[in-house]
């Protein structure tokens, strides 16, 4: 089912998202309507509360684990579902990416993060899953984490970029 996108300024952002318990039907549920809704309007990822859900459930495509190269075209998206996800940092050196996020509508900037990361966490099943990315998508999988953290993007980047895009949202 689809559901409609939680969106900047909306305070459930800023909250911190319950772990799962068990993995039931209720979850596996709330995944289906993440799916439908990612596949609806794009992206590499989304998070539970981007569809107002405090719960630790993202999805990120790993088909980003091995981006094309500049002459070749995208493959097909590869979405996993991972519940409880843990980011852990396996090299802190800076690495920076022009971010965007499906909340922060038509806004990107540059976000420096952690070159590259682990994330662990459960499959749909119960089964542990682990993902190894850098560059972009080590970037992936800290921005769909953030989000469960109740952080966003924008929490990232300067207060002068960030009060720039909150002028240009009270414009329209």
């Amino acid at each position: 089912m689809l559901r409609p996108l939680v969106q900047y300024p909306d305070p459930r952002l800023t909250k911190i998202s319950e772990p799962v318990a068990e993995i039931d039907d209720s979850v596996r549920e709330l995944a289906q309507d993440m799916l439908d809704t990612l596949n609806s309007v794009g992206g590499v990822g989304i998070a539970a509360p981007q569809i107002g859900v405090l719960r630790r459930v993202v999805i990120v495509d790993v088909s980003l684990m091995n981006p094309p190269k500049e002459d070749e075209e995208p493959g097909p998206q590869d979405l996993r579902v991972v519940v409880n996800p843990v980011i852990t940092v396996l090299d802190p050196a800076k690495h920076i990416e022009n971010e965007g996020c499906l909340s922060v509508p038509g806004f990107r900037a540059k976000v420096a993060r952690p070159k590259r990361v682990a994330m662990d966490g459960l499959d749909l099943n119960g089964n542990p899953i682990h993902f190894e990315g850098e560059g972009y998508f080590g970037a992936c999988l800290q921005h769909e984490t953030d989000h469960l953290d109740g952080k966003i993007f924008i929490d990232r980047i300067s207060y002068l970029k960030r009060s720039m895009y909150e002028k240009k949202m009270k414009r329209k």
